[in-house]
């Protein structure tokens, strides 16, 4: 009985998580060769300060990001 866990940010519909729920569990029954109705599958959801990636928050990544859009081009000829 494989077990699949999936950490993914808040935000995803019901329905983006039913479909990948799905379409995960169909791949991992063909690529095991096991049943279908063997794959269980949790999905754990964290807030943007609940997951970082080089100790920078995913909140602070999106903050830089707005910052950096506000911050007018300059152009080098």
């Amino acid at each position: 009985m494989p077990i699949i866990e999936m950490h993914l940010l808040t935000g995803r519909t019901i329905e983006q998580k039913r479909r990948v729920a799905a379409e995960v569990a169909q791949a991992a029954s063909r690529a095991l060769d096991c049943p279908l109705d063997t794959v269980r599958i949790l999905i754990t959801e964290h807030s943007t300060e609940e997951f970082s990636v080089g100790g920078v928050t995913a909140e602070m990544r999106a903050q830089q990001r707005q910052a950096g859009a506000a911050q007018p081009r300059t152009e080098t000829l």
